[in-house]
């Protein structure tokens, strides 16, 4: 992706976050990066080309937030941590976590965009469901979790606290005090090292 992209998706991002997907108009976009609309037409077709790569971006603005927790510790603790990363109180994860609420409601009246929601939610918890399954290998989570099903459930849940947080109906300590309880709920605790 060229650096006029990525300048471009980032306002996008950040016009989303504000003014939630109906604000995000090709001149508001424009004027946000500093650009004239002909370069957003000309690298993204449309409004709907530059929503769908925004919710891209999104993602991959989440992995790198969340890229150091699956280079340390064993499974247990990265997938702890890489949940965790999803709710905190930077401003580029509490952006990502709006524009990516702001995408998630609008794809309830957008077929096209429903799809590929639909795609990255569950590359997601794909991601989540390997971690789960590596840790039951190695024996940090209880053999009666199913991961694919537990997978699901966090990552909603993750997305429902994140939601509840952004908008003022429960602290950030709290989210993440109630993440934390729910994923030794969901895979037990952890077992004491010997």
């Amino acid at each position: 992706m060229s650096d006029r992209q990525t300048q471009i998706l980032e306002a996008a991002v950040r016009v989303i976050a504000r003014s939630g997907v109906r604000g995000l108009r090709v001149e508001n976009l424009a004027k946000e990066a500093g650009i004239s609309t002909a370069l957003i037409y000309y690298h993204f077709q449309d409004r709907a080309g530059v929503l769908r790569r925004a919710l891209e971006h999104i993602n991959d603005r989440a992995e790198r937030y969340t890229e150091d927790a699956r280079l340390s510790g064993d499974a247990r603790e990265q997938l702890e941590q890489a949940l965790l990363l999803e709710i905190q109180s930077t401003p580029a994860v509490r952006e990502n976590s709006i524009a990516w609420g702001e995408l998630r409601a609008t794809a309830v009246f957008s077929e096209d965009l429903r799809e590929q929601l639909r795609n990255a939610t569950q590359a997601w918890a794909d991601e989540v469901e390997a971690l789960i399954r590596q840790a039951q290998t190695d024996g940090l989570v209880h053999a009666e979790a199913e991961p694919a099903d537990a997978a699901g459930r966090l990552t909603a849940l993750v997305e429902g606290l994140s939601e509840r947080w952004l908008s003022g109906s429960i602290t950030l300590n709290r989210a993440r005090n109630l993440l934390s309880g729910a994923i030794n709920a969901e895979l037990g605790r952890r077992p004491a090292m010997n």
